[in-house]
């Protein structure tokens, strides 16, 4: 058993879902002693950083998800192991963390979600229906063409200045701050 599967079902996740996100989150701990992907040193710290504040996130997810800046997995990686039937890509420019999202998606049984090792500015990629970011100031300006027209950018952070082509639309726990592109 995983030594993330306490804090997991603390949040209420059992099953399937804890036992994905528990893998990734082993996965990711055993990586980390390696490369740089996360301040969460223990296994309480990595659930209360990096999946608690993504729960919130999931029942909004429709169509198509793309996050932006994946890095460590979250919230990107962590939302297509709570929503398994959706398409994900994950955008990482940086190599040593692509090839941890690669690993990872492959290992915890998500080898369909689309690893690229691009920046959000390179993406030439459809708008998407819902677009995440976590940790990064980036001008809402340069998300626009990324996001549907009636889609939604899940913002996990500071609130973000609503700016064209985006509305205000909620805040949920976390701080997670939902925008609806115009």
């Amino acid at each position: 058993m995983s030594p993330h599967a306490a804090a997991l079902s603390a949040l209420g996740l059992e099953g399937a879902a804890r036992e994905r996100l528990g893998h990734y989150l082993d996965l990711l701990a055993s990586w980390a002693a390696h490369i740089n992907l996360t301040a969460a040193r223990n296994p309480d710290e990595r659930v209360r950083v990096l999946v608690a504040p993504v729960l919130p996130a999931a029942p909004l997810l429709a169509g198509r998800l793309l996050d932006i800046g994946s890095g460590n997995g979250s919230p990107g990686l962590v939302l297509a192991l709570l929503r398994p039937e959706l398409p994900v890509t994950l955008l990482e420019p940086r190599t040593k963390r692509w090839a941890f999202l690669r690993e990872a998606a492959r290992l915890i049984g998500r080898p369909d979600v689309e690893v690229l090792r691009l920046r959000h500015d390179a993406y030439a990629g459809p708008a998407v229906a819902t677009v995440t970011l976590r940790a990064l100031a980036l001008p809402l300006s340069e998300l626009g063409a990324l996001v549907a027209p009636g889609g939604r950018l899940l913002v996990f952070g500071p609130a973000p200045q609503p700016a064209a082509p985006f509305a205000a639309e909620l805040s949920l726990p976390g701080p997670v701050h939902a925008l609806r592109r115009r």
